[in-house]
């Protein structure tokens, strides 16, 4: 039997929307500012030849460069500003989290609440400036070096850097505000957006290709119906639960005795979402966005990099697999689903597993739960990047129809909806809360005898 909290969830109506002024306030302060990011994507780069980036960008967006500008939502096929996008934020995260695990001065730091969240905040802006700094300056070399600007020279690479970390900068901040007064992840919603800015000129692309004969109509009816089935999988995935029962003892408050209940404690198939496979597309471009611009001048190294972790190639494959199981694992056990904070909830909420003691005892068991359960959502989660990417490479489908980009724009519409439902929910309850409270008082007040 549904409890009433589903019940309630169940009839919401989203004309209460109109009713929900925070929310509405909320919604409209997001569009604002992912609006503005729209914008800056099309201002850019000062010194940039146009004329020769849209040359170059016709043969780059056909490899690596194609997935440089889905998660730039465009930026970078036009050099502006924020064209190394959230990118630079994501890896500074990344290696702050990795260290924080590691180094023992940063482990306390986690464990002193919202002090510490600041200060490892701070650290990661830090990371974010000196990698942003590290993947302009590359930029600025490389566009010099594939003859894209209009008057090479220190000053050209100076104003490059300044403009390209102030982007990232401001975009980090644009994703902390929505975060924090918006609805949604920031900085997932930064990159849906910029994905789904850039579909249809990819469909365009796409359909034209395939009037033109250099895609059969067999592969374009294959790719559509890929699309979907990816679609309802990643919709079920990411609605699958494994339910723990949890049992709550009868309890004595005052004279009264409280029979004991119980509930489930819901443990998702992937408790990470997109993060996973945002981490992993992270690292596979932090040595690529370099030579991307440079072209014939790729030195010996890169071009090696280039040639064995190109999308389709095995290494390629191989590494974006391994980097996704290893997210799946980690992002999990440090912040989707800590162990050891839910086992400690739980013994202070007097909630127990059957079978299992709490404290200790506990812990092990949703560890082992968890990681076994994590089997299945990592494998999940690589399947679908990259199944899509070996087609795409086969058929020469463009890559916003990849794994990545459609796991990203579903997982992070659902995460969206949920929470706006959830903000709806909460204003429902606050209405009724304020009618029992109305009635309350009238009733007292009518029962009530005046004395004089």
């Amino acid at each position: 039997m549904a409890s009433a909290a589903e019940q309630m969830a169940a009839n919401l109506s989203w004309g209460a929307l109109g009713k929900a002024t925070d929310l509405r306030q909320r919604i409209f302060f997001t569009i604002g500012l992912l609006m503005v990011y729209r914008l800056g994507t099309y201002i850019p780069v000062p010194g940039i030849d146009g004329s020769a980036l849209r040359e170059f960008m016709d043969t780059a967006t056909a490899g690596i460069g194609g997935m440089l500008n889905m998660f730039t939502g465009g930026a970078i096929s036009r050099m502006g500003i924020f064209a190394l996008g959230i990118m630079p934020y994501i890896s500074a995260s990344i290696i702050v989290q990795l260290m924080a695990s590691m180094v023992p001065k940063l482990e306390q730091l986690k464990k002193e609440g919202e002090q510490g969240r600041k200060k490892i905040n701070q650290y990661t802006r830090y990371g974010t400036v000196f990698l942003a700094t590290f993947q302009a300056w590359g930029i600025a070399m490389s566009l010099e070096a594939g003859d894209l600007v209009t008057d090479p020279g220190m000053f050209f690479r100076a104003a490059c850097v300044i403009t390209l970390v102030g982007g990232t900068m401001f975009l980090m901040w644009l994703g902390e505000q929505i975060t924090a007064r918006g609805i949604g992840n920031g900085i997932s919603l930064i990159i849906f957006v910029g994905i789904v800015a850039e579909i249809p000129a990819a469909l365009a692309q796409f359909f034209s290709q395939g009037r033109s004969g250099a895609i059969s109509p067999a592969v374009i009816v294959g790719v559509i119906v890929m699309v979907v089935a990816v679609i309802a999988f990643v919709v079920f995935m990411e609605r699958a639960l494994r339910k723990i029962h949890i049992q709550y003892p009868r309890r004595q408050v005052g004279m009264k005795i409280y029979d004991g209940g119980s509930s489930h404690l819901p443990v998702k198939v992937n408790p990470a979402g997109v993060i996973p496979a945002i981490f992993a597309s992270s690292l596979l471009l932090l040595p690529v966005t370099i030579s991307t611009f440079s072209g014939a001048q790729t030195g010996p190294v890169m071009s090696t990099i280039l040639a064995y972790f190109g999308p389709g190639q095995p290494l390629y494959l191989l590494f974006f697999a391994g980097m996704i199981i290893f997210f799946a694992y980690f992002y999990t056990a440090n912040v989707a689903f800590k162990v050891d904070d839910v086992a400690e909830n739980l013994k202070n909420q007097n909630g127990f597993i059957p079978g299992i003691r709490p404290g200790k005892k506990t812990e092990e068991y949703l560890e082992y739960v968890v990681n076994r359960v994590l089997v299945l959502g990592s494998a999940y989660l690589a399947a679908v990047c990259l199944l899509p990417e070996v087609l795409r490479d086969q058929f020469g489908i463009p890559f916003y129809f990849g794994g990545t980009s459609v796991l990203i724009v579903v997982s992070v519409t659902m995460d969206t909806i949920n929470q706006v439902q959830s903000h709806l929910l909460a204003h429902q309850y606050e209405g009724l809360i304020e009618r029992s409270q109305l009635r309350g008082r009238k009733r007292n007040g009518a029962k009530t005898p005046t004395r004089r």
